[in-house]
């Protein structure tokens, strides 16, 4: 149709933000973890165009209170966080005690195992 009116290619380049938090509050009161230890870990290891240490004004990664808030401005896969939540978990030897869950769309929360049954076995 010669008259209908042409679709700009302006859509696509719409600004994306992707905000995604990690609620470390119970290790935390605990003294199990440290926050900015992990929000260095986290700026750190995150990669951007397959490289680490390039996170530029792409991705910002800020501690707030109990928790760790990452930002993008490009693609980023909340499953990716999750992978890194992980292997700190591992580096910091609390893989066993500690496991990451989804509370909401953009939040992951870092809970215990229940290990009520061990003790009880013993």
């Amino acid at each position: 149709a010669k008259g209908a009116p042409k679709k700009s290619g302006k859509t696509a380049s719409k600004k994306i933000n992707y905000k995604y938090i990690i609620d470390c509050k119970l290790p935390i009161e605990d003294n199990v973890i440290v926050l900015s230890d992990f929000e260095n870990f986290l700026k750190s290891k995150i990669k951007v165009n397959k490289k680490t240490g390039n996170l530029g004004n792409s991705v910002t990664v800020a501690k707030s209170g109990e928790t760790v808030v990452v930002t993008a401005t490009i693609t980023f896969s909340k499953r990716y966080l999750k992978y890194l939540t992980k292997k700190y978990l591992k580096k910091q030897e609390l893989k066993e005690y500690l496991r990451v869950v989804a509370t909401n769309k953009n939040t992951y929360e870092l809970r215990y195992f229940n290990i009520n049954n061990d003790e009880a076995a013993e």
